[in-house]
């Protein structure tokens, strides 16, 4: 299982990455997609839409199942992976690369990093899952 420690993690699987320009980019994890299979469909919050911390940011599909999406910081949706339209498999290739799902321009990114898990954490709760 890939657990990068430059990513802050989610008990339910969704990673934040506090990127230099102060927005947070999210994804699942690595764990979270070898779960899933191969990924077929994602269903994404809309652009400017606000998200609460651990709150529901969304679906994604499978072929052998859906899961809940959680946002791993509070804040407003400023982008979407375009990728994911056409080739949602791309989170199976490159969950924390290529298969980010969206970013956001977060409310207090220090705040909500500082409630998330680190790769040890992570890797622990995955142990127990």
């Amino acid at each position: 299982m890939n657990t990068p420690d430059d990513v802050k993690y989610l008990a339910t699987h969704q990673w934040g990455r506090l990127e230099a320009d102060g927005t947070v980019t999210v994804g699942i994890t690595d764990y979270a997609q070898q779960q899933l299979g191969d990924v077929v469909f994602v269903d994404l919050p809309a652009v400017g839409s606000e998200l609460a911390q651990a709150g529901e940011a969304g679906v994604i599909e499978s072929v052998i199942t859906a899961s809940d999406l959680f946002a791993p910081v509070s804040g407003r949706v400023i982008k979407l992976n375009p990728a994911l339209e056409e080739t949602p498999e791309i989170v199976n290739d490159s969950p924390y690369d290529k298969g980010w799902l969206f970013r956001v321009q977060p409310d207090d990114a220090a705040a909500d990093m500082d409630n998330l898990l680190d790769a040890e954490g992570y890797q622990q709760a995955v142990e127990l899952d």
